[in-house]
């Protein structure tokens, strides 16, 4: 869905970190060929914020349509809107 006819200036994201804590707000995610990670990590869904487009310089991985849809649906009860 677009809701503006041009780019984003800015998108959302979601930190990883490789301190995995057992917080009901972070998924943890285990490294595999598509992901590009090295060890253990944890999407922080906490600490979503938003951050200029420029800053993104390009794709490091991809966490999969599975993990993907658990870090939206953390997302969407942390900030009350029905999944």
């Amino acid at each position: 869905m677009r809701i503006l006819s041009v780019e984003p200036s800015v998108v959302y994201v979601v930190p990883l970190t490789s301190t995995v804590r057992e917080f009901h707000s972070e998924l943890p995610i285990e490294p595999d060929d598509h992901n590009g990670l090295t060890v253990r990590s944890a999407a922080q869904c906490q600490h979503l914020r938003g951050v200029s487009t420029g800053r993104i310089v390009t794709a490091r991985g991809n966490v999969g349509a599975a993990k993907l849809a658990g870090i939206r649906e953390t997302i969407a009860i942390m900030l009350d809107i029905p999944i």
